[in-house]
């Protein structure tokens, strides 16, 4: 059996972001191609972070959804509207910035198939930049892995 690398695991059409792409934008991103995370590239296309569908539902969880009575057919908000539209504005306006992760966890082309399957597990991390001299050469994800297992 040829061990594979990164090299052969990675996806090199690269499908990225950037740390002012809307959150809103990233999930429908995630969602038309079917992949569970992005790299986040600043503007000189430097790797600055990653971005998964995990930290969109952490997203999610963030906000706190007001408490509603409700009393002959009539709403009472038991909280004040302004902090409720702050909250409204807070997830709308939301950028890749504000949920990315910016440690970066990246791996080499020659990376081994069973130190990326490491990495992934001990870290919890299913989206994985390869970055060759600085710069990023490809991605991998969990169903990469999974792929490569299966053949």
């Amino acid at each position: 059996v040829i061990m594979q690398t990164a090299k052969q695991l990675m996806t090199t059409a690269i499908i990225s972001v950037t740390p002012e792409t809307s959150v809103k934008e990233l999930a429908s991103i995630l969602a038309s191609n079917k992949i569970s995370g992005v790299p986040v590239l600043d503007s000189a296309g430097a790797l600055v972070g990653v971005v998964t569908e995990n930290d969109l539902i952490d997203q999610g969880k963030k906000l706190h959804i007001p408490t509603v009575i409700t009393i002959l057919d009539s709403f009472f908000f038991l909280e004040s509207t302004e902090k409720m539209d702050k909250e409204m504005k807070k997830i709308a306006g939301a950028t890749v910035a504000d949920i990315c992760s910016t440690e970066l966890i990246t791996v080499g082309p020659e990376a081994s198939l069973e130190e990326i399957a490491t990495i992934m597990a001990e870290k919890r991390v299913h989206t994985l930049p390869v970055v060759d001299d600085g710069q990023l050469v490809g991605i991998i994800g969990r169903r990469d892995i999974i792929q490569a297992l299966i053949s």
